[in-house]
């Protein structure tokens, strides 16, 4: 009893601590992003699926390909939209079995490197249910993610911005006879 009059304050700050990481932090982006990693390092692409909404990644992927290709020409970008909407869910389908297959094979182009994961988490930017990070890696890429709640109350990846760049490169760094996304 004397012991804990003595250490009230630190043993009152390290119970509202406690509070805070059992209670707040797994509804967090944050901790969405964490167990992604962990997942990943883990090589469980089940799990690390969890934390991405595929279809709405393929949505705005082809949404940004679609804006670019297709500038100021209304019917090509009603076109390509209409596209986007037939072909999202079967993409997102093959996108999710890429991504899972890679990640169980612990292939290097789906690791995220730690330092990757720090910057993302220092610069992640929450506004309701949505959040967003901005951050340039080690090799000069520069990550744009957005992530969102979901209706059952957990945070996914939305939105990666210029995407197709990504998916471009990681198609030139395939070994010849791999399959690609």
């Amino acid at each position: 009893m004397r012991f804990l009059l003595r250490h009230f304050t630190a043993i009152l700050i390290l119970a509202a601590v406690a509070g805070w990481a059992f209670f707040y932090l797994p509804n967090t982006p944050t901790w969405a992003v964490l167990r992604l990693k962990q997942n990943i390092d883990a090589r469980d692409g089940d799990e690390a699926a969890k934390y991405v909404d595929f279809e709405s990644v393929v949505k705005k992927a082809g949404q940004e390909m679609v804006q670019k290709q297709g500038g100021n020409d209304p019917l090509s970008t009603m076109i390509g939209n209409a596209a986007i909407e037939m072909l999202s869910k079967p993409m997102a389908q093959v996108a999710r079995s890429w991504a899972i297959q890679k990640v169980d094979n612990g292939a290097k182009e789906v690791q995220m490197p730690g330092a990757a994961v720090a910057a993302s988490l220092v610069l992640l930017h929450r506004n309701g249910d949505t959040a967003a990070t901005d951050f340039t890696d080690n090799k000069g890429r520069r990550w744009r993610i957005h992530l969102a709640r979901d209706p059952d109350g957990y945070w996914r990846v939305t939105e990666v911005e210029d995407v197709a760049d990504l998916l471009q490169k990681l198609q030139h760094n395939q070994p010849m006879g791999s399959p690609s996304p």
